[in-house]
């Protein structure tokens, strides 16, 4: 039975079209799977169906939610459909919850706002709620804040809040696009599962089809505004007709051709490094205690590799990046660059932090938007001891923009000129800029579209041939990291479980955590024989 119907849907800004002629159809208990890349209209669209669109903006066509349209509702019986009649899951739930209010506060809100109970009553519902999504109060008590919360556990919060009252329909906006293997696997179970048990319909949005290739019963293709293809999930993977839909799933499993590996020459060893953090008091006069997010690790990069490393959130891989790039010390062992200790004492060793660099997972957030591009990539000039002025600087400048597939015209631009992935290829110039040994990908492509994703994964393996170059990269995407690596290592609760080659790793995995990663990871089905190829290591 039809739950939602969009049709003719159409969008527009001052008389131009941001979405035109959409149409398609969700069933109760059916799991509609929404792709496309940035700019497709798939977040605008989820908009549109929520009443949440901007007063500049002007809507036509019907959108009607068990026969009731819902273009045709005033703002006052629109606020009386969300959270009853349709819920929203945020794609960042950090900005998604507000940091102030407890959990229980926050989820309990959406029964008062509705008058679904007493306050009393509304608690002990989010106490239930909570329990649903897998946050059981002995475990996670009403009272914690969101800070105090991982990744996947605020995104369970947001889940609850989306399925308080239990909406026929149920919209979630790459719900699992920052999260790690296993979590986004958690994740995705526990929305069809919810799907399975409240009969509700899901509008699943997501620019990757790996990640609803096995969840989604059928799936709708987003260009520019359109929907170019639509159908059942196997039928549409098995015939894909038209030519964005190919080029989306040739994207998501896209194999970066790497340059050959130098003769071995130890660059950056890590040798018993150890890193623990006070953990507060619960009361007053109960003894200090310590967490070890690392512990005692050794390892080693070469000149010219490209390592790989892995693990869920809170297994230390930041907190070994950290003190990698000189920013935190180490309570035990060292780490050199070049021989030289990145530490001196408790302070960082300027003459080796000159030599690494880092390329961040969100560049906008990491930019000032008030600085142009020249003065933006040239930040990493305050390590030198002369840095270069006048020609020179131009020089360098012009060539680290060059390096990444930009115009050195582009220097005189701001951040907000660029998309996400040009974006991010200024952050790789910045990190460029004074020719470093080793640079650290911290989860660098996780935010990218699979088509700008795989062309950054294509310039690294670009600047590889160019450049001496090494690097440490870091992702929970599997896939990524199997393309872009020679090595890999995986972490779990502060140790390296495994490591080796990064194809002997993915086709023979040793420990138990490396194969419940790999089982985790979202595949790409086999119905097009195009992918699941493999680099020769």
């Amino acid at each position: 039975m039809t739950l939602l119907s969009v049709q003719n849907l159409t969008v527009d800004l001052h008389r131009t079209p941001l979405l035109r002629q959409i149409g398609f159809d969700v069933a109760k208990g059916e799991i509609l799977a929404v792709t496309g890349e940035s700019g497709s209209g798939k977040s605008l669209t989820a908009l549109a169906i929520m009443g949440l669109l901007p007063d500049s903006m002007q809507a036509a066509g019907a959108i009607r939610l068990d026969g009731r349209d819902l273009l045709a509702l005033d703002e006052a019986a629109l606020c009386g459909v969300r959270g009853n009649d349709i819920g929203m899951i945020f794609q960042e739930p950090m900005t998604a919850l507000n940091p102030v209010k407890t959990i229980g506060h926050q989820v309990a809100e959406a029964y008062l706002i509705h008058g679904a109970g007493s306050k009393a009553e509304a608690r002990s519902r989010a106490r239930d709620v909570l329990t649903r999504v897998g946050l059981p109060e002995d475990r996670f008590p009403l009272t914690r804040y969101p800070h105090e919360l991982s990744g996947g556990q605020r995104q369970r919060v947001v889940i609850a809040m989306a399925i308080a009252l239990r909406p026929k329909l149920l919209i979630a906006d790459e719900p699992t696009t920052a999260l790690d293997v296993t979590t986004q696997a958690q994740i995705l179970t526990l929305l069809k599962g919810l799907v399975d048990e409240f009969g509700m319909g899901l509008i699943l949005i997501t620019h990757d089809l790996a990640v609803v290739s096995d969840v989604a019963d059928r799936i709708v293709v987003m260009k520019t505004g359109e929907v170019v293809e639509s159908g059942p999930t196997r039928r549409l993977f098995a015939e894909m007709k038209h030519p964005y839909t190919r080029k989306l799933f040739a994207a998501s499993g896209h194999i970066v051709d790497l340059p050959p590996r130098p003769a071995p020459s130890p660059l950056l060893v890590v040798t018993d490094a150890v890193r623990d953090y006070p953990v507060p008091k619960r009361r007053l006069f109960s003894p200090a205690t310590l967490f070890r997010a690392v512990d005692h690790v050794n390892l080693t990069i070469q000149r010219g590799e490209r390592v790989g490393l892995v693990g869920e959130s809170g297994c230390g891989k930041s907190t070994l990046t950290r003190a990698v790039l000189g920013l935190e010390p180490l309570q035990g062992g060292t780490i050199t660059l070049d021989g030289e200790p990145v530490f001196q004492g408790h302070a960082p060793n300027l003459r080796v932090r000159r030599k690494i660099q880092v390329v961040f997972q969100d560049p906008f957030g990491s930019f000032n938007p008030r600085h142009r591009v020249d003065r933006l990539i040239t930040e990493p000039f305050h390590l030198l001891d002369s840095p270069p002025t006048g020609a020179e600087r131009e020089k360098r400048i012009a060539r680290a923009l060059t390096d990444v597939g930009l115009s050195p015209e582009d220097a005189r631009k701001y951040p907000h000129a660029f998309s996400g992935g040009q974006r991010q290829r200024i952050a790789i110039a910045r990190a460029l800029i004074n020719d470093p040994e080793l640079i650290v990908f911290d989860e660098a492509v996780s935010a990218l579209d699979v088509s700008v994703r795989a062309q950054v994964l294509d310039l690294l393996a670009e600047l590889c041939r160019k450049r001496p170059l090494a690097y440490l990269f870091i992702s929970h995407d599997l896939s990524v990291v199997r393309s872009v690596t020679d090595r890999v290592l995986v972490m779990q609760h502060g140790r390296i479980v495994e490591e080796g080659e990064t194809e002997a790793v993915w086709t023979d995995p040793q420990h138990p955590y490396t194969r419940q990663l790999l089982d985790a990871a979202p595949k790409l089905p086999d119905m097009a024989g195009t992918q699941h190829a493999t680099r020769t290591p």
